[in-house]
C-alpha cells in the first residue's frame, strides 16, 4: 500500500467555504481515482500539530496508482484552487509493508 499525506498550514483568511470546496475535491478523487483505497480532506486534532490544521490523508494500491492520481485533472484543479491559501506544507509519501 502507498500512503500520501500533506499536511498543510493556511493562510489568516481561509473560511469555511473554503474547506467545503476542498471537500468537494476530495468527493471527487474519492469518486474518479484509480487504485485508491482511502481519500479524506481532515482537520488535524494533534495539540503538537505546529499550525499545520488540515491535512489530505490518502492511500492507493500502489505507487504507481498515486502518480496517476498526481496528474489527474481532478487533482491539478484542487491545487491550482488551494495553493494561494497554503501558507506551508509538509508531504509525506511512503510505501507501507503488507503485514498480513
Amino acid at each position: 500500500m502507498f500512503v500520501h499525506v500533506v499536511m498543510m498550514r493556511f493562510v489568516p483568511d481561509v473560511d469555511e467555504a473554503f474547506h467545503a470546496r476542498v471537500e468537494a475535491y476530495a468527493r471527487r478523487i474519492r469518486a474518479e481515482a484509480q487504485g485508491l483505497l482511502q481519500y479524506e480532506y481532515a482537520v488535524n486534532d494533534a495539540e503538537r500539530s505546529q499550525g499545520y490544521t488540515h491535512a489530505v490523508v490518502s492511500a492507493f494500491r500502489t505507487s504507481a496508482d498515486h502518480d496517476a492520481y498526481q496528474v489527474s485533472a481532478v487533482h491539478q484543479e484542487m491545487k491550482a484552487f488551494m495553493s494561494p491559501a497554503i501558507a506551508e506544507l509538509a508531504v509525506c509519501d511512503s510505501v507501507l509493508p503488507d503485514r498480513s
